[in-house]
């Protein structure tokens, strides 16, 4: 099973508007409200193709029972630890040509009793899990070496870890060594202190961050694919050109994808091509809706694998 920890989940509510400019008004076409959160779209992800995943995530207040609505419809098996606060509430606008604003709120300030409720629900779930995936923001109160613990929690279990974070969080989880790391570009910039615009950059940074501890690291690129550093060496995967509706979201397909791959056949350089197969067909859909297998295959066809000298 692959576990998946959102600590800092949110309703995400997504308006669709006919065009997005400076200084001009939009009308709206659409808005739709869901449960969000990187690792809950994880889950999403993963349980859609067919595995086998928990979500394990905190819920507080009016928000957290809308969370815990939307989650049981859409048929996700989840597990709450309540919290006192109430969870927040994102905003993403985005517009048929695929521009997108997000808003996000920092989220519900936590106590250390509830952190400790948090870590206890997370490695409880371990014995039944082969892959622990942490995945987003930390709400206040949280300390930034929080998944750090949890992911050398996890290795003594010899369950393997998988982390998509910024900042001091990803930071921290990194020097505890997890199985892979998944940062997006500008997760890569402000973790290295310096801006990514090239190829070279890009393979450069994924061989840096490997050697800050991960055992293997894929470097999120949007639409230009993934870089994959990996103990077989670098790896780019290309992925076709397609018109891109909505972004947001698209890196949770990837790192699930990669995920459920590894889960199938522990080969890194394969489930590095579905994972930018699973975010490229998640970006050409409307709102922040996840691929399907059969949209994500569709796609994997077209993945280009090229091995970096």
């Amino acid at each position: 099973m692959i576990v998946t920890l959102t600590v800092n989940p949110t309703i995400d509510r997504v308006i669709s508007v006919d065009r997005l400019a400076f200084e001009d008004r939009a009308y709206i076409n659409s808005s739709r409200e869901s449960a969000g959160g990187r690792g809950i779209n994880a889950s999403c992800v993963i349980h859609s193709f067919g595995g086998q995943t928990l979500a394990v995530l905190i819920c507080g207040g009016d928000a957290g029972k809308r969370l815990q609505e939307h989650l049981q419809c859409d048929g996700l098996p989840f597990q709450v630890v309540p919290v006192e606060n109430e969870i927040r509430t994102n905003l993403t606008i985005t517009d048929k040509h695929g521009l997108t604003v997000n808003l996000n709120e920092a989220g519900p300030t936590l106590s250390k009793a509830e952190v400790a409720r948090v870590e206890r629900a997370v490695t409880e779930t371990l014995d039944r899990a082969s892959w622990l995936m942490i995945c987003g923001s930390l709400p206040p109160g949280v300390p930034p070496s929080f998944y750090g613990t949890l992911i050398a929690a996890a290795r003594k279990k010899k369950v393997k870890t998988l982390l998509h974070a910024d900042g001091e969080a990803l930071r921290h989880g990194i020097e505890e060594r997890p199985t892979v790391a998944t940062p997006n570009q500008q997760e890569a910039d402000r973790l290295l202190g310096r801006t990514l615009l090239t190829r070279t950059h890009y393979l450069e940074a994924a061989e840096r961050m490997r050697a800050m501890g991960p055992e293997s690291v894929v470097l999120s690129l949007g639409s230009r694919g993934a870089v994959g550093a990996f103990r077989e060496g670098l790896f780019e995967a290309l992925p076709p050109r397609v018109d891109a509706v909505c972004p947001i979201g698209a890196g949770d397909a990837l790192s699930a994808a990669y995920a459920w791959a590894m889960e199938r056949k522990n080969n890194g350089v394969e489930a590095l091509r579905w994972g930018v197969a699973a975010g490229t067909a998640s970006a050409r859909l409307p709102g922040m809706k996840f691929a399907s297998l059969e949209q994500t295959r569709e796609i994997y066809q077209q993945v280009e694998l090229r091995r970096s000298e």
